[in-house]
């Protein structure tokens, strides 16, 4: 029996978010660039004081980070996707400076490569790390043909709909 469950949240106040908007994104990249329609997601936009708390909590690493996978597939069914991603907005504004991409388009590739994870892909070594950047880049460039990933912003979307 397929499930498709998507549960996104927005848990902070530093940037306004279209939900509606990045669950059509979502459901893009699920079914169509990873191929499955049996899900049981949950993504989570969070702060930076509940992505730290998380991080040192869960993963005992100190301080901030883009985004945590939580894998809460049952063995034996790896066919279905199950977990939840926690995305920290605040990071992703902040990379967004450093590699010169508006912070929505980093919010979905932090996404992207949760999902990735949930899939199976590892960024533990080296040549794993290339592999699974060159996914995520290439998934990445199918949705922002697909999409305006800046439409991810609530702002964004309302001055849109204005013109």
């Amino acid at each position: 029996m397929n499930r498709a469950v998507l549960l996104i949240r927005n848990q902070q106040r530093c940037r306004g978010i279209d939900a509606r908007y990045l669950r059509r994104v979502v459901l893009h990249l699920l079914q169509v660039e990873i191929a499955t329609e049996n899900f049981e997601l949950g993504i989570h936009l969070v702060g930076e004081a509940a992505m730290i708390h998380a991080n040192e909590g869960y993963l005992q690493h100190e301080g901030c980070t883009d985004v945590i996978t939580f894998d809460h597939t049952i063995p034996g069914k790896i066919s279905c996707l199950r977990g939840d991603l926690l995305v920290c907005v605040p990071e992703a504004v902040r990379q967004s400076k450093r590699f010169r991409v508006t912070w929505q388009k980093e919010v979905v590739r932090y996404i992207v490569h949760g999902m990735l994870h949930l899939c199976g892909h590892d960024d533990q070594n080296v040549s794993d790390r290339r592999a699974m950047k060159a996914t995520e880049n290439r998934i990445l460039g199918h949705l922002d043909q697909q999409f305006d990933l800046n439409h991810v912003s609530a702002s964004q979307r309302k001055s849109h709909q204005s013109h």
